[in-house]
């Protein structure tokens, strides 16, 4: 498969399943995909908690549905609303599995101490690494035939994540990856006309 029919192939697929063959080689191919992501400097500040089985049920039961039904009552969201939110939840615990992705802020500030004349830079460049980190584990997922979606419920997850799983404070949470076998594909893509994207200079 080319890297370009690669990206093709990684798609939002919200349809999620459990149907995984060969839950050991999933996660070796999550652990290379970050392993070969560039970072500035090489930091490496990417950190992932990859969960499954009950851990997967405890994420959307036990920590996002309380913490966002209780966001929402703050926020006087009709509680007619809960039902399909709770239902899209429902969707997310279905799959296999989510990955986080973490950044760790120990690292940034190491290196912003390090190297002073680009301070301001690398928390910028730790968000640009966890977005290279996030496409490329996706995009490895789609080539052994997984499906996914990256979802963003942090900071709202935060503090309840960091306690479940005995977190480091310097691990700040920037997305979830729920992923999982395809049960219905994506709908059709449409893309913004190249005139209005691309400029070419020579």
């Amino acid at each position: 498969m080319s890297f370009i029919k690669s990206l093709e192939n990684r798609r939002t697929i919200y349809a999620l399943g459990r149907n995984v063959q060969d839950e050991e080689k999933v996660i070796e191919t999550i652990k290379e995909a970050v392993r070969f992501s560039p970072t500035a400097f090489n930091s490496q500040t990417g950190r992932l908690l990859i969960l499954t089985g009950d851990a997967q049920d405890k994420l959307w039961d036990e920590i996002v549905a309380p913490e966002l039904k209780a966001a929402m009552e703050a926020q006087g969201v009709p509680e007619s609303a809960w039902d399909n939110t709770r239902a899209k939840l429902d969707g997310f615990k279905a799959a296999f599995g989510t990955i986080l992705f973490f950044e760790d802020q120990a690292v940034v500030k190491n290196l912003q101490e390090q190297f002073a004349l680009y301070a301001d830079n690398f928390p910028v460049w730790s968000e640009q690494g966890s977005g290279i980190i996030s496409v490329n584990v996706w995009t490895a997922l789609a080539e052994l035939g997984l499906g996914a979606n990256l979802q963003h419920y942090n900071p709202l997850i935060d503090k309840a994540v960091a306690k479940e799983w005995n977190l480091p404070e310097s691990w700040k949470l920037r997305g979830q990856l729920v992923f999982g076998s395809i049960e219905a594909p994506a709908g059709e893509k449409t893309f913004m006309d190249d005139a209005d994207r691309f400029i070419v200079a020579k």
